[in-house]
């Protein structure tokens, strides 16, 4: 177990939102919390780190992860031609 678990640090992906409920996949499992808990800036495919009860949106993780998702994206698309 790496140090951020052991200290109740979890990272996730903000998946959508049902209405009040935005709906977090956490280590595979889809985990739906409140989401007035989130910062209001938070949108679908937002990295967020969960630590003591605390939501924030990881701006760098996310854009790593838009950026992996695109190049994966323009991949699939030049495999086609």
């Amino acid at each position: 177990m790496c140090d951020s678990q052991k200290k109740g640090t979890r990272f996730g992906v903000i998946d959508r939102f049902e209405e009040e409920w935005a709906v977090i996949e956490v280590d595979g499992n889809m985990q739906e919390v409140k989401r007035h808990l989130l910062p209001v800036h938070a949108r679908p495919g937002d990295a967020v780190v969960i630590e003591n009860g605390a939501i924030r949106v990881d701006q760098e993780r996310t854009a790593r992860l838009r950026q992996e998702a695109e190049q994966m994206v323009d991949e699939l698309f030049e495999d086609e031609h």
